[in-house]
């Protein structure tokens, strides 16, 4: 028999700060986050603009900070036996690092360095970087950081952090990561296999990412992020981490914690449409979020936190997709994307986007989409413009998509 799946604790960072306060005043008040990177030089790239908060730390740092404030609100003891699934491609700073100095002129390797091939006192001994000390030592390139790259990595250091027992995992599966975390931790919690489960996923804005979606030709042209709209031009990236407490009802009830909301249904499906672009149908969606709709009993839906790209296949492939699964509802369903104020989050996109959900049912208010202008004729649903609005909120979805066709989907009640 199907166990029932409750949310007890959350922790959730953006640019816009720390805690649930600070995601209510940027986010529900439609307030753009977008300012100039200041954490790398963004020259050679099209824009420079991203929702950052500041300075990046690590992200070992940042998985700890919100994962320890979701322990704490469920009230989770330490040395808890708890699964800790995380959402992540790693932490790559520490690389890129690596290779920038391994680059810069005179660096070892490079063909002007003291000892290179064809430079003076060259004696075809080969150098061995990070092999002559500490980062920032001479002789040697800082390659310290790299071990960080690794998900797995990230995924043992918060459970170590934790102080949690139980299986520790990893998700790499792009902008659908932390929610296959979410989805893959429900499904331990419901079949019995796990009672208890932290689910996280970060993501910092940093080079590497910028550079990949610059060269793609994704990132807005003006500095804003207008889903839905004609005069969208694309996406840009934002800082985004969060923390999910669940757990069985049997559970939460034994500790005596609260639940802050039910997850009711999740599903996850692959269209393989295409590499990079979603089905024009919004195929992928459909499958998915059909399987949430069917495992939570088929509940009226009140509003959808869309996946919201602003880029030009997704928002109209998004919009045909709900009108197939919502039916004649879709005409009357709220949706909105958040990733106008946050930007988009990456691995990160399905927590954090999960925590704003249950904000949305618990405080009774829609959050808006933000920067919205001239309606597209391909996208004809209410995408609460601009302005946040209070509704009475029983049930709602939030979805995702990534490369390759990837999707999931989260039904989540209030409790």
């Amino acid at each position: 028999m199907s166990r029932e799946v409750l949310l007890t604790g959350f922790g959730v960072r953006t640019a816009f700060g720390t805690g649930a306060d600070a995601v209510r005043e940027g986010v529900f008040d439609g307030r753009p986050a977008f300012a100039p990177i200041t954490r790398f030089d963004t020259g050679p790239y099209r824009t420079g603009l991203a929702a950052t908060g500041g300075p990046a730390a690590p992200l070992r740092e940042v998985l700890a900070e919100v994962g320890g404030a979701a322990v704490a609100m469920a009230g989770l003891p330490t040395g808890a036996e708890a699964a800790v699934l995380v959402g992540t491609a790693g932490d790559f700073t520490g690389l890129t690092r690596f290779w920038r100095a391994a680059d810069a002129p005179g660096a070892p390797g490079a063909p002007d360095a003291p000892g290179a091939p064809g430079a003076p006192g060259f004696s075809g001994a080969a150098d061995s970087p990070g092999s002559s000390g500490s980062p920032g030592s001479s002789g040697a390139v800082d390659s310290g950081g790299a071990v960080e790259t690794v998900p797995a990595w990230q995924a043992e250091a918060l459970a170590d952090t934790l102080g949690l027992r139980g299986p520790r995992l990893a998700f790499t599966s792009a902008c659908v990561a932390s929610a296959t975390a979410i989805t893959h931790a429900c499904r331990l919690i419901a079949s019995g296999r796990a009672d208890t489960a932290v689910c996280a996923g970060a993501y910092l804005v940093e080079e590497e990412n910028l550079a990949k979606f610059d060269s793609g030709f994704a990132l807005s042209r003006d500095g804003m992020v207008r889903p839905f709209c004609a005069d969208r031009s694309g996406l840009l990236l934002g800082d985004g981490a969060a923390a999910v407490v669940l757990e069985s009802a049997g559970s939460a009830r034994r500790r005596g914690a609260r639940a802050l909301g039910a997850l009711t249904g999740w599903g996850a499906a692959g269209d393989a449409h295409h590499v990079a672009r979603p089905h024009p149908e919004g195929a992928g969606l459909v499958m998915a979020a059909g399987r949430a709709l069917r495992r939570a009993g088929g509940p009226r839906i009140d509003y959808v936190n869309a996946h919201g790209t602003a880029t030009r296949y997704n928002d109209p492939a998004e919009t045909r997709g709900l009108h197939t699964l919502l039916g004649a509802a879709a005409a009357r369903t709220p949706v909105s994307s958040t990733k106008s104020t946050t930007g988009h989050l990456l691995e990160a996109s399905g927590v954090v986007e999960l925590v704003i959900t249950l904000l949305a049912l618990r405080d009774g208010v829609l959050p808006p989409t933000a920067g919205f202008t001239e309606p597209d004729p391909h996208c004809d649903l209410d995408y609460v413009p601009n302005r946040p609005h209070k509704a009475e909120l029983r049930c709602a979805l939030t979805v995702n998509a990534a490369f390759g066709g990837a999707n999931t989907a989260l039904v989540l009640e209030r409790a």
